[in-house]
């Protein structure tokens, strides 16, 4: 049972690649239809896909288009698996703002964090693309958000993330307010030196930190 399982995560990471959807389609039915857990279809394999995509594009072997494409791919099999996510209703009180930073349109990555922290229970307002910072801290008060998450793929406009650390701090809201950045120029460096709480590499390590930083709050709280 654990090979079949492994061997569906590969194929559906496989197709992704190959721009494949209707055997994207396919294969995520089969991972469903064998029982097997929704979120780890997504993770281990669709992301997974999108990220050896990512890859491609960085070595020139995939543009533009083909990204596109493995894209329609990924979001094919999320519309299977989706339904299938077992959400953890307990923490539904917890709040999170997400959004791509003003000058960038890439949001495949932010989506598929928004989809692991709902599973994980959060309730998550999605601001969509090219956000600018005060809007994110405008929502996050508005909703009295526990957590603001950036994401960017262009080194142009990672100042944005800095600005809404600022904006917090200036409006007294930084203790308040967990700061949490993703995305391909990003790094735990960069989110140190802008004083972001935290960095992640990955949607569903993503949305295991909004965990952690929720419970060290809570923890914090108690002392």
């Amino acid at each position: 049972m654990s090979n079949l399982k492994e061997e569906l995560l590969q194929a559906i990471s496989d197709s992704v690649v190959d721009m494949e959807e209707e055997k994207t389609i396919e294969i995520t039915k089969q991972f469903i239809e064998n029982n097997f857990d929704a979120y780890e279809g997504i993770d281990k394999g669709l992301a997974h896909g999108m990220r050896r995509a990512g890859e491609l594009y960085d070595e020139e072997e995939y543009y533009i288009p083909e990204l596109l494409i493995c894209s329609d791919a990924m979001y094919a099999g999320l519309d299977i698996l989706k339904p299938h996510l077992k959400s953890k209703e307990g923490d539904k009180k917890h709040k999170v703002v997400i959004g791509v930073v003003e000058g960038d349109t890439h949001d495949i990555g932010k989506n598929l964090v928004k989809i692991m922290m709902e599973t994980e229970g959060f309730y998550v307002e999605d601001l969509g693309r090219d956000v600018p910072a005060i809007k994110f801290v405008e929502k996050a008060k508005e909703i009295n958000a526990d957590i603001i998450c950036l994401s960017t793929l262009m080194t142009t406009t990672m100042c944005g993330m800095e600005e809404v650390v600022k904006i917090l701090e200036n409006e007294n809201l930084r203790e308040k307010i967990m700061v949490m950045i993703g995305g391909g120029p990003v790094s735990s460096s960069f989110a140190e030196k802008i004083g972001a709480d935290v960095y992640t590499a990955d949607a569903s390590r993503a949305a295991k930190m909004a965990k952690e930083l929720i419970n060290k709050a809570k923890e914090e709280l108690k002392i």
